[in-house]
């Protein structure tokens, strides 16, 4: 696969017909950290929240070598590499360092589809003759641009299609990047083991592997119709086109959230309805400054409890009219918690908001009624923690007692 490596000093590939990027941040959390960490660089370093109970987030290459993945627990990364250094998450911080990147994508290309903070597809290919240049070009200015503006380095993968890309940009970590020509697209796959194809899974790949396929090549050459009957029509065809290189996915600039919601995972399990309740109210708050940010409001609110054997529950309740307000979102999660989760020691809490609308069609108003405007109030708040900082004003219940 080297062939397909750009190089300092020599040309890129044939990059023609090349017209989807996809670039993704190298240790994206870890990098972000490591910035104002520089005598850090070269020693395994995670970003989690450090509890017992706490998630990888990231982990930098010298981390990797250990064994050591995001979404891995810390404590499980910390036996893997006794030494591992971790760095706790800083609220706000990775998302502004998105959007500034995003920022750089959209300025050389409107169609943009973020996947996640750190990574994203491009097309170039209605941009490549405004800017005068190529893909690989282009791919080689992205990765200038971020590393100048924000101080992290991004693997860039150009191809045909944008299951290729993404292999390629995988391929090109960390710092790298690959460019597969249109009309090699199938000698860059076909080598490739079939767990690289989009969608397979561990037991998939298992069973294409009980089928005698071990590689990309050998899914191309099965008889597609015995492959449909072996994993079912829609998977079959689906890894079929795959492997002859045919993914006629286009880069969407738009996908609406359907729904949007917060959780918390307890460091030690609570029992407490008071404090479960209290951890909703926390919850809710998030969920409501977010919908507000969003300009959205949201028909149905669910609340997810996990229990400490991993049992867990979803209940949802529909409301009479859409909301983005954290006092009617709480008060639903709250009751729902008390009419459907039995009690026992709980793990995770978390609400969500679904059934999502701009909210065009207006509120729906009660004459006479004497409640006070929530939504006022807490619209007020969040203008006061834009200027002031997210900590300037929260409920009182929230406050520690000292703080009260």
């Amino acid at each position: 696969m080297g062939r397909f490596r750009v190089r300092p000093g020599h040309p890129p590939p044939d990059d023609t017909g090349c017209g989807l990027l996809h670039v993704d941040m190298d240790a994206f959390f870890v990098s972000v950290e490591l910035r104002t960490r520089p005598e850090l660089a070269d020693k395994p370093v995670v970003v989690s929240g450090g509890g017992p109970r706490a998630v990888v987030a990231a982990a930098n290459y010298p981390a990797r070598k250990f064994g050591v993945r995001s979404a891995m627990p810390f404590a499980t990364a910390k036996r893997l590499c006794p030494h591992l250094i971790n760095i706790p998450p800083t609220s706000g911080l990775y998302g502004e360092v998105s959007r500034g990147v995003m920022g750089i994508f959209r300025e050389l290309t409107p169609l943009v589809e973020p996947l996640s903070l750190d990574e994203a597809f491009l097309d170039v290919s209605g941009a490549l003759r405004r800017l005068g240049t190529t893909p690989a070009q282009l791919g080689a200015r992205i990765r200038e641009r971020v590393a100048a503006e924000h101080g992290i380095t991004c693997s860039v993968g150009v191809a045909k299609v944008k299951f290729v890309a993404k292999l390629a940009s995988g391929m090109a970590k960390p710092d790298g990047m690959v460019v597969v020509p249109a009309a090699e697209t199938l000698a860059f796959l076909h080598p490739l083991p079939v767990s690289a194809l989009w969608g397979v899974g561990a037991r998939t790949e298992e069973h294409l592997r009980r089928l005698g396929l071990d590689t990309i090549a050998d899914v191309a050459a099965f008889p597609p119709e015995r492959l449909k009957k072996s994993l079912g029509v829609a998977a079959g065809e689906h890894l079929y086109r795959l492997a002859h290189g045919i993914d006629e996915r286009a880069v969407v600039t738009e996908s609406p959230d359907k729904s949007i919601g917060a959780e918390h995972t307890f460091d030690v399990d609570r029992h407490d309805r008071a404090e479960l309740g209290l951890e909703l109210l926390r919850l809710a708050e998030r969920v409501g400054a977010t919908l507000r940010a969003r300009g959205v409001r949201g028909r149905t609110v669910s609340i997810k409890v996990r229990f400490a054997d991993f049992r867990t529950i979803t209940r949802a309740r529909t409301l009479v009219s859409p909301t983005d307000v954290a006092r009617e979102i709480h008060a639903v999660a709250v009751a729902l918690l008390a009419e459907h989760a039995p009690a026992g020691a709980v793990r995770l809490i978390g609400v969500r908001v679904e059934g999502l609308d701009t909210g065009e069609a207006g509120e729906q108003l009660v004459f006479d009624s004497p409640a006070p405007r929530w939504r006022d109030a807490e619209v007020a708040a969040d203008v006061a923690r834009s200027k002031f900082g997210s900590a300037a004003i929260r409920p009182a219940s929230l406050l520690a007692p000292k703080e009260r």
